[in-house]
């Protein structure tokens, strides 16, 4: 009988065979959702910030066009990153001679995060099942801690990483990496009852709008918006609660985190998105993939065309709707 490592999960045709978790609870149970998201989104975006900030501040007063933000939808907006065009013949998954191994760290929700049984679950873990039930294959996953992923996969300990790692010049350049099946979007957010218009240079013209010190989101407004009136903060949380408190116009963060916190209890449902998403590579990353040895390009390969499969049938619709109440998007 073949032995897994503690903390997996095995996956048969569908079916899930719990494997107990060597992760204790307390340990588990200690990042609330919105901290542990916020942790990684600054974590991911301020050291690209660094570089960002200081081409903002020799911006000219007539600064660019601002890309324009997609607009909102109504009900819950769900994303599509994938290109029709692109399709083609099904690829087959590589017969390994063994389960297809995934790696993935449990202290990140919505994206991965031990569930009720102490096993991985998460946005990204149960996409990752669905890709595995497409390509019919046999798989596993085991919780890490985050910042050991990717040196377990060049070590050929696991054979793919479903975690929430930006996707970069550095990770292109040791391993192979699908299309985005999620992005981090920027977003505007502004308090219900000041009937604030959606953003645009002119309408942000003398209103306040917070950001995190020193991140790519204030280098953007600086850039796009430069007749706004910037207020930087040390934190999200920061920013949020003077926007509560009626103390600045807007607040301009990552749209994954404001989506928690409008969601939440925190934000006393004050307040609410206004305007579209932003999504520029330059300022907020290419998002994230399902992440390969650069040997394994053929199970790449079929990674992507089971990713595209599953948005095509519904299933990244339905496992969207779970794990995002309020749509960053």
């Amino acid at each position: 009988m073949r032995t897994l490592p503690r903390g997996s999960t095995v996956w048969y045709g569908g079916r899930v065979s719990p494997i107990s978790s060597s992760v204790p609870q307390s340990h588990r149970s200690r990042l609330s959702w919105a901290s542990a998201v916020r942790a990684l989104v600054v974590h991911g975006l301020l050291t690209l910030a660094v570089l960002l900030a200081g081409a903002a501040d020799s911006t000219q007063a007539q600064a660019p066009a601002a890309p324009e933000s997609r607009p909102p939808s109504p009900s819950v907006a769900i994303p599509n990153f994938w290109n029709p065009r692109a399709r083609g013949e099904r690829v087959e998954a590589p017969q390994l001679g063994r389960p297809v191994r995934f790696l993935t760290d449990d202290e990140f929700p919505p994206l991965h995060f031990a569930g009720p049984d102490g096993n991985p679950t998460g946005f990204s873990v149960e996409l990752a099942r669905a890709v595995c039930e497409r390509l019919a294959i046999q798989c596993t996953v085991q919780a890490r801690r985050f910042d050991t992923l990717l040196d377990a996969l060049g070590d050929k300990q696991g054979d793919v990483v479903a975690a929430a790692i930006p996707l970069t010049p550095t990770l292109r350049a040791r391993f192979l990496a699908t299309r985005p099946y999620f992005r981090w979007p920027a977003r505007f957010v502004a308090r219900g009852d000041k009937g604030l218009p959606a953003p645009s240079a002119e309408a942000l013209s003398g209103k306040s709008v917070g950001v995190i010190e020193n991140s790519a989101h204030a280098a953007y407004v600086k850039t796009f918006f430069p007749a706004a009136v910037l207020k930087p903060f040390p934190d999200l949380s920061s920013a949020e609660a003077a926007l509560r408190r009626g103390e600045i116009d807007y607040v301009f963060a990552d749209g994954l985190n404001l989506a928690l916190w409008i969601g939440g209890q925190d934000s006393e449902r004050c307040c609410a998105f206004v305007g579209g998403d932003y999504l520029e590579n330059r300022y907020f990353g290419e998002g994230i993939g399902l992440v390969t040895r650069s040997e394994d390009a053929a199970l790449n390969r079929a990674l992507d065309d089971a990713l595209q499969r599953v948005w095509d049938d519904g299933k990244y619709a339905e496992l969207y709707l779970r794990f995002f109440p309020v749509s960053p998007f």
